[in-house]
């Protein structure tokens, strides 16, 4: 099996960038290949054709190869849900909720099996596979259970690509201190350095990477530059680093930032729309007077509902609604805007009975039964017909009350399928169960129409492409910057390259 590894000194340092931008080069050179990450902990996941969740990163990872996400790319995904414990997801299917402790004792070994066979799945099919690894591979106290860095690499004899995150500062420190904590069969399989999200002359570096080669033996491959909001990112920290732009915008929307925030790439197509402002808002901070919130999903809706309502978020959110402002909660979002959510059974916690938000007739009842799976519908609101794609990830039912008649006039279905969200008669009060809802271009475009006719704006086209057209201009254009500053011949043979 031919595999490149990519590997970073630090979190963040840009390994999930640099593997889709691989994925992107070797595919538009004509090879078969696929990305692979062992075990990834994300709260931003994507549902495969078969209905098995993997990390969002690889889906578009898989993207940039040309090739259709499937669960073997990733085969063991963790959401973090609270209390040092997560729920454990393997070849997309979701199998228990443990503490770390409780899983290296119950599924290191089951994990490594299934790693070992997604891998020899994927070779049957691919020529090469660019593997992503997590955090840094030399966290000492922890190598002896890594299943995703140097034990994959070593596995596959893979040449090693060590990625470092230069606006970090120290970044000479953080690559010569990786390296002097690899064991030397791991050291060996390092092929090249790279320095990432560089601002200035890369001639200021020259000094500094001549000695670096020098010390090392190991070449750099070369310098990337800082690039803005390049790709999606795998968790909620990056929302911690994002600053609200200057710039004028017709639009300002704010997102909740929820603590245990899920699939917050459902609102990088808003992020991309020049007219429109996006700002992540803390349950501590002032909601002010955007033109519309987003609640976002969340991987336990029960706490964050809670620290929303602890904090005055929920005070603010209901105050907002009640004075005519534009409110819409996607999967977990949906749910708090109900009436009440119950859990019987105790899935996110204590069994009972929880008060929503009141600003939807619904109530949701919680059970073991997760849903996930992809969807293709037709839109009733804000217009009527338009095709939209998505997908479903969620615990329990949502279900309106049949009794009350005048739930019928004040609330209309927004797809086709009524149990997929809700809407209410002035189209302010939007709840839905589709992630992924934003790619799509018309209906996107439709819904920010309805915002900007409220405030006697001009409607902006609906004709357009939806995202992923806009995503494979990034992953071109990333293949392109790859191609100017990285040169990859001592890592990608001439046989690939």
């Amino acid at each position: 099996m031919k595999a490149i590894m990519v590997v970073g000194t630090t979190s963040h340092a840009g390994k999930s960038f640099l593997t889709a931008a691989l994925c992107r080069t070797l595919a538009r050179q004509g090879w078969r290949v696929a990305p692979f990450k062992g075990q990834n902990m994300a709260l931003n996941a994507y549902v495969t054709s078969t209905g098995g969740e993997i990390g969002y990163a690889q889906a578009v990872q898989a993207w940039a190869a040309g090739i259709i996400p499937r669960v073997e790319m990733n085969p063991i995904l963790l959401k973090p849900q609270g209390n040092m414990t997560s729920q454990v997801i393997m070849k997309g299917k979701a199998v228990g909720t443990v503490s770390a402790i409780e899983y290296y004792e119950k599924y290191f070994d089951l994990g490594w099996e299934m790693i070992q066979d997604s891998l020899y799945r994927l070779s049957l099919e691919f020529d090469v596979i660019i593997c992503e690894g997590a955090g840094s591979p030399a966290e000492i106290n922890l190598k002896h259970r890594d299943l995703t860095n140097m034990r994959v690499a070593k596995h596959l004899n893979a040449s090693t690509i060590l990625i470092a995150d230069i606006e970090r500062g120290g970044v000479f420190a953080h690559i010569v201190g990786t390296l002097e904590l690899l064991e030397p069969e791991e050291r060996s399989l390092i092929k090249g350095i790279v320095i990432n999200k560089f601002r200035g002359h890369q001639e200021l570096l020259a000094s500094g990477i001549e000695w670096l080669e020098k010390h090392t033996g190991i070449p750099v491959l070369g310098v990337i530059p800082w690039i803005d909001n390049a790709l999606p990112s795998e968790d909620s920290l990056d929302l911690l680093d994002r600053k609200p732009s200057n710039q004028h915008h017709d639009l300002n929307i704010s997102v909740v930032r929820l603590p245990r925030i899920s699939n917050f790439t459902d609102f990088d197509p808003l992020e991309a729309e020049a007219t429109v402002g996006v700002r992540y808002v803390a349950l501590k901070d002032s909601l002010g007077h955007p033109d519309a919130v987003i609640i976002p999903g969340s991987k336990t809706t029960i706490s964050d509902l809670i620290a929303m309502e602890q904090s005055g978020m929920a005070k603010q959110l209901q105050e907002y609604a009640a004075a005519g402002g534009t409110v819409i909660g996607i999967c977990g979002g949906f749910q708090m805007l109900g009436q009440r959510i119950i859990d019987p059974e105790g899935y996110e916690g204590e069994p009972g009975e929880y008060r929503g938000l009141g600003l939807l007739p619904v109530t949701t009842i919680l059970s073991d039964n997760k849903i996930a799976r992809q969807r293709q519908v037709f839109s009733h609101h804000p217009q009527a017909g338009l095709p939209v794609d998505g997908y479903e990830i969620h615990l329990g039912r949502t279900r309106i009350p049949q009794r009350a008649k005048e739930v019928e006039h004040k609330y209309q279905p927004i797809f086709d399928d009524p149990g997929l969200g809700l809407v209410d008669e002035s189209r302010s009060i939007w709840g839905c169960y589709l992630h992924g809802l934003f790619d799509n271009g018309p209906w996107r475009r439709s819904w920010l129409n309805h915002l900007r006719k409220q405030r006697g704006m001009s409607s902006l086209a609906t004709g357009i492409a939806n995202y992923r057209e806009q995503r494979e201009m990034t992953l071109n254009s990333l293949a392109d910057i790859i191609k100017r500053h990285l040169n990859l011949k001592s890592i990608i043979s001439n046989d690939y390259y």
